[in-house]
């Protein structure tokens, strides 16, 4: 089973080399195998190890005294770096950046005062079918089943607070108190993170980590997953009846979702795409899951917000094939897609509905689109009429000379600034709209929390993410609002000797909030945020800043960043109006409040 999920190399796996990719081949370690002494035989060291062996070489963590322990156990494991984070929150969504970056992540927090605030980091991976493996350092195991109050607890005996709060967000839970089961419960809970692609909860009690047993007196035997397998005559079936709906469409289009990742049918879909010649659109939150440069790409489909001139193509087509959507009232603006589903073959990751029916079960996404690829007729049609139609974007107006910096001009250039050594990492806001936008060569990454949607999200993810693909320079996008909630984790990526380049966008507040219901509440407290970052750097490590309100200023910090302070981190604040919005926020903002205001049904 290939666990590379990530989107480092656009539709490609990441080449890190860590995790096998071959359909039932072993997780590989990416370090010496070695035979466990008796000292060495312990329940730390196998965790630690098993971490290697599933690609995982940074864990992301915050020393509490309940995992101490078991911190001294992952720092003495010779493939893995501990990554200390200045909290749980960024901690957990550093596991996220990395899990999109490298297939799978993992935090390490000490008990209920860590893990419930790395809570919602965990929560926004498993909206997004993210393989990430939480470790929480618990309880002496003495002290299960005692009637005794801890500190870390909410004054109550019952020590399963956290572990109740967990189970909702995670695919499994495990709590390890005793020796005897150890092995198969941490087994069980990283095969089961990988097969499922979603967050798992270990929690180790801190008297255990530095135990020797005897069911670790060999290094663990690499695990081999067996892939999933598509019923071959449900396959059948469902081909069969897609390529009847679909040959008998004048127009049809294809449109990539979110869940091709979790799937791992970039490939298959490109195959599908190249060899159907249809009109090939993404969905907001696939964007970065297959290459934007296919001959017949027309852009982001996003109903009334989608790239220009795609809706149109997308909706008043025949047939459209969804391979992996998550529709939901923010990637339909409001419930107001003009789509019927009657029109739709939809590709999930497991299963295929034709129109309005049938549904075929036990269907593997990568599988159906490869063998779709194989029979279905040629039809360009609806790319024909997208080239009739079609009008190239035009180009914003020149600036005047020290003309306050407008925000669409700041994104030209962001434009410029990639390549296939790149990465861009967009925050919840109108960076979403503004990124969106940008075309995305050959290799270019691409991530954003659509589903979840948190705030502060990105400072955290752009952290694990270029902690998980050192070969690419991340860009991230990040609005002053958002940054407030999680900024001090700048100070990890510079012990990190990382060289991500922010544009801190500062326009005075939240304004996503602002254009779907505004008030006093979206207005912030405005930070000096050079002089934050400034005083965060303290001489130590690499690190440079700059304000810019013009052009002129911004073209001068991005040719400093990109060249003579290329091997720093690199923070460039720009000065925005608060009303200084993209078209797209504006009308998704009106159609999503519509959408929140809606009035109880009558009873």
């Amino acid at each position: 089973m290939d666990a590379s999920i990530g989107s480092v190399d656009g539709h490609r796996p990441a080449g890190n080399g860590a995790v096998a990719s071959a359909p039932g081949c072993s997780y590989m370690t990416s370090a010496p195998v070695s035979t466990p002494g008796p000292g060495d035989a312990t329940l730390g060291r196998h965790l630690a190890r098993r971490l290697v062996q599933v690609g995982v070489s940074d864990v992301f963590a915050v020393p509490g005294d309940f995992n101490l322990t078991l911190l001294d156990h992952l720092i003495a494991e010779p493939g893995l770096r501990l990554v200390g984070c200045c909290n749980e929150l960024n901690a957990g969504y550093a596991a996220d950046g990395y899990a999109r970056a490298r297939g799978v992540g993992a935090c390490a927090v000490t008990f209920t005062v860590g893990g419930l605030s790395v809570l919602n980091a965990i929560a926004g991976a498993y909206s997004e079918n993210l393989p990430l493996i939480c470790i929480v350092g618990g309880p002496n195991s003495n002290d299960y089943g005692t009637n005794r109050i801890l500190h870390h607890t909410i004054g109550l005996p019952d020590f399963s607070q956290e572990l109740r709060c967990f189970q909702p967000v995670t695919c499994h839970q495990t709590v390890v108190n005793n020796l005897d089961d150890a092995h198969e419960q941490i087994d069980s809970a990283i095969s089961t993170a990988l097969k499922e692609s979603k967050p798992v909860y270990i929690s180790v009690s801190c008297n255990l980590p530095g135990l020797p047993h005897p069911t670790f007196s060999r290094d663990p035997v690499p695990y081999l997953l067996s892939p999933r397998l598509s019923n071959q005559m449900g396959l059948e079936a469902a081909v069969e009846a897609t390529v009847a709906f679909l040959d008998k469409a004048v127009k049809p289009v294809m449109v990539a979702g979110p869940k091709i990742r979790v799937a791992k049918a970039g490939e298959a879909f490109v195959e599908l795409a190249e060899a159907s010649g249809y009109a090939v659109a993404t969905m907001p939150s696939g964007k970065g899951l297959v290459p934007e440069t296919l001959p017949r790409f027309i852009g982001t489909y996003w109903g009334a917000v989608s790239t220009a001139f795609c809706a149109e193509i997308v909706e008043s087509a025949d047939a459209y094939l969804f391979a992996g959507p998550i529709f939901n009232d923010y990637s339909s603006v409001g419930y107001s897609f003009l789509l019927k589903k009657d029109k739709a073959v939809v590709v999930q990751p497991d299963r295929v509905t034709v129109g309005n029916g049938p549904t075929f079960g036990c269907i593997m996404m990568k599988d159906f689109l490869s063998e779709l690829a194989r029979r279905v007729r040629k039809n360009t049609t609806a790319y024909e009429n997208y080239r009739r139609i079609f009008v190239p974007e035009g180009q914003p107006p020149e600036c005047e000379l020290r003309e306050p910096l407008r925000v669409n001009v700041l994104f030209k250039h962001i434009q410029k600034m990639l390549t296939g050594d790149t990465a861009v990492i967009a925050e919840t806001g109108d960076s979403w709209f503004n990124c969106q936008k940008l075309k995305l060569p050959d290799g270019c990454g691409y991530e954003f929390q659509m589903q979840y949607g948190s705030i502060g999200w990105s400072v955290g993810a752009l952290l694990g993410y270029a902690q998980g693909a050192r070969s690419k320079r991340v860009i991230a996008c990040i609005g002053d609002g958002s940054f407030q909630v999680t900024a001090q984790d700048v100070s990890t990526m510079l012990r990190c000797e990382q060289t991500s380049i922010i544009f801190l966008i500062n326009n005075g507040g939240y304004t996503i909030e602002v254009e779907i219901h505004d008030g006093p509440y979206n207005v912030i407290k405005n930070w000096n945020y050079t002089g934050l970052v400034d005083s965060i750097h303290n001489g130590e490590g690499n690190c440079w800043t700059a304000k810019v309100t013009c052009e002129e200023e911004l073209t001068a910090a991005i040719q400093t960043a990109m060249r003579e302070r290329k091997d720093c981190l690199c923070f460039i604040e720009v000065i925005a109006h608060k009303d200084d919005t993209s078209k797209e926020l504006l009308e998704w903002g009106s159609r999503v409040s519509a959408a929140n205001s809606r009035p109880p049904n009558p009873q």
